[in-house]
């Protein structure tokens, strides 16, 4: 594709009035470049666009997002009557491996409760896309050059560096995340102040990713940290090494976080163990308990391929290209505009 090629803004009048957009001109027109991009870069590549329901009878159970959940007040035959707005598209995707669909992807909206901010919007756009029979080292290669030839758009490029989620905090923080005790992990925070009360050492290993690593991050940097504590699994395989590690990885442009994926988990006994210590730790919160994915277990059991997946977020592959650190500059209208 040509590089893009910036316009003219909005007239004063529109500009400055209370229902106009919250994003520029050119970051509307932007993402249209960019949603051609996409298209254009998989069609080349043979994975297939699909579509997925966005309402679903199963919510998401991790612990650490929330999702909305409406009444259907129409005939269900016996079905639920609650249903729930998608975090992602990735139960639906996996079903579709399952069946035999091959290399996928999906680029829509999802939506997530409670989260609005700077970074943040309830509803926002994500990328998420499939590949049989890959890991997650050959899968974050191929979002690494997803995001350069978007950066090429707007006339930029990053270098590319791969870390090990340990060697990070050894390197950066002089931290060895096997040995270190939580008061170690704590007193690594310096003048960050949190609040003890229910963290756990995830909880805290986090907050030194988000509060003391990725404001560092070089901002024309692509940054893969791959091989995650076993305890961060999510949806992802354990692989035994000593000690054992999820086969996950984050992708990072500058301090942004672009994407999050796995060497995808296939067994259903493993992932349903896992939901149900999700819903576990939900209750003890006293937060709503969606149901478990019984649809996304029975396409586990089934037969799902080896495969990689990874979710990119659209909406901050947009700040980084246009150099913003507000999530609203590049959306059509944000939160308190919707």
């Amino acid at each position: 594709m040509a590089q893009f090629t910036p316009g003219d803004e909005w007239p004063p009048a529109v500009g400055g009035a209370a229902w106009a957009p919250s994003a520029t001109r050119d970051a509307v027109r932007l993402r249209a470049w960019l949603n051609r991009l996409v298209r254009e870069f998989f069609h080349a590549r043979g994975v297939l666009e699909v579509e997925t329901p966005v309402l679903s009878v199963a919510g998401n159970t991790d612990p650490n997002i929330a999702s909305f959940s409406l009444a259907f007040s129409g005939r269900t035959d016996g079905a639920p009557r609650t249903r729930w707005l998608r975090t992602s598209p990735e139960f639906a995707l996996k079903r579709l491996l399952a069946a035999g669909i091959g290399d996928c992807y999906e680029l829509g909206r999802v939506f997530r409760d409670g989260e609005t901010g700077g970074r943040h919007n309830p509803e926002f756009t994500m990328l998420e896309w499939y590949r049989v029979g890959w890991d997650h080292r050959q899968l974050v290669a191929e979002a690494a050059e997803l995001v350069q030839v978007a950066l090429s758009l707007v006339g930029r490029s990053a270098t590319w560096s791969t870390t090990s989620y340990h060697a990070l905090f050894r390197d950066r923080l002089g931290l060895d995340i096997e040995t270190a005790g939580d008061d170690q992990l704590r007193a690594a925070l310096g003048d960050v102040v949190i609040d003890p009360a229910g963290l756990t050492r995830d909880d805290w290993l986090d907050l030194l990713m988000t509060h003391r690593l990725q404001p560092g991050f070089a901002p024309d940097q692509l940054l893969a940290v791959v091989d995650y504590p076993a305890s961060q699994c999510a949806l992802a395989r354990i692989r035994q090494d000593d000690p054992p590690v999820a086969e996950r990885f984050e992708l990072y442009l500058g301090p942004l976080e672009l994407a999050n994926g796995y060497h995808e988990l296939t067994d259903a006994a493993e992932q349903g163990a896992r939901f149900d210590r999700d819903q576990a730790v939900r209750a003890t919160r006293g937060d709503a308990i969606p149901p478990r994915d019984e649809h996304l277990l029975a396409a586990l059991a089934s037969g799902l391929p080896g495969c990689a997946g990874v979710a990119l977020g659209v909406d901050r592959l947009l700040m980084a290209m246009l150099g913003t650190s507000r999530i609203g500059d590049v959306l059509a209208f944000d939160f308190a505009r919707a």
